[in-house]
């Protein structure tokens, strides 16, 4: 279990990391567009393209952290009714179904990505499109990861549940 711990601390990290990386050249790159506009009557052609395809990445990422704080949005209008243990027994049901959605859906991402490199595209800057739509399949293969995680640990509270108040 702490070994699941070290990885998900690990990957929250780099995907804390990147977001910030992401969110700041955002920020930058719209603040040079309206720069570049206003007073120069121009701007970086490229550069609507770079933030459309950040906010992507931003999005996968985001929905990886939340995952991995268990802050994703749910519906609890059913189990409010359940007892504690049959709670924890269904947020494992629906973690695993989750994980297994994201697996299914990161491998139609690779799919898609496959065929974008079999007949690539230009982003921009001779940059292939498929670098930039990596992250769907690698987003997917995230979630699914967290919600494992996920999963092993809220089994492991069901299985040792915590004797809080001993």
């Amino acid at each position: 279990m702490k070994l699941l711990h070290t990885i998900d601390r690990f990957l929250n990290r780099v995907e804390g990391a990147l977001v910030v990386l992401f969110l700041t050249v955002m920020i930058l790159m719209s603040f040079l567009q309206v720069v570049l506009r206003n007073v120069f009557s121009g701007g970086i052609i490229w550069g609507d393209i770079l933030l459309r395809h950040l906010v992507l990445w931003i999005g996968f990422l985001g929905a990886a952290l939340a995952t991995s704080e268990n802050r994703h949005i749910s519906i609890d209008a059913l189990t409010r009714f359940l007892s504690p243990r049959l709670k924890s027994v269904m947020r494992i049901i629906t973690q695993l179904f989750a994980a297994a959605v994201c697996v299914f859906l990161a491998a139609a991402a690779v799919r898609m990505v496959s065929s974008d490199i079999a007949y690539p595209q230009e982003l921009f800057l001779g940059i292939p499109e498929w670098y930039s739509e990596l992250i769907m399949p690698g987003g997917f293969a995230l979630l699914a990861i967290h919600f494992l995680i996920r999963t092993a640990s809220s089994a492991h509270e069901v299985v040792r549940p915590s004797r809080k108040g001993s």
